[in-house]
């Protein structure tokens, strides 16, 4: 599946991998991002999330994941491996069911509880956002 974009590739926030195994979940997040000139990459697993950033990790600004999914990985280890591999890069987990804590994620991350309102989730990707750090 290719990036998707209604506003073209200038964005400040760079590209969005947002990964989440509830297919309704995962449209609405793409959609309501996109609608905020966010360039998506929808993953509905983390395995396949891990395999698209083993090619496309620079291109990737920001990681939204949930945490309880299907697989070999769920989102706590996609985020363990991302900020094992790319530090300077931020992550935001979401979950109704546990905490990045709970769920051992050994980073630091931008964390919003399930369910959300639109405006909390925004908040929370413009934080996370602003939270990168520049090596």
């Amino acid at each position: 599946m290719s990036p998707v974009s209604t506003a073209g590739e200038h964005l400040p926030g760079g590209l969005i991998l947002v990964v989440e195994d509830d297919p309704l979940i995962l449209e609405f997040l793409c959609e309501v991002l996109q609608e905020e000139g966010f360039l998506v990459q929808p993953q509905a697993s983390a395995d396949a999330a891990s395999q698209y950033l083993e090619l496309h990790a620079q291109k990737v600004s920001l990681l939204l994941t949930d945490i309880t999914m299907p697989g070999k990985l769920n989102g706590a280890d996609l985020a363990n491996l991302f900020g094992d591999r790319w530090p300077d890069k931020p992550i935001m987990i979401m979950s109704g069911f546990e905490t990045p804590k709970s769920a051992g994620v050994r980073h630091s991350v931008s964390f919003i509880q399930k369910p959300w309102a639109l405006g909390q989730l925004l908040d929370c990707v413009d934080g996370a956002l602003k939270s990168k750090r520049t090596l």
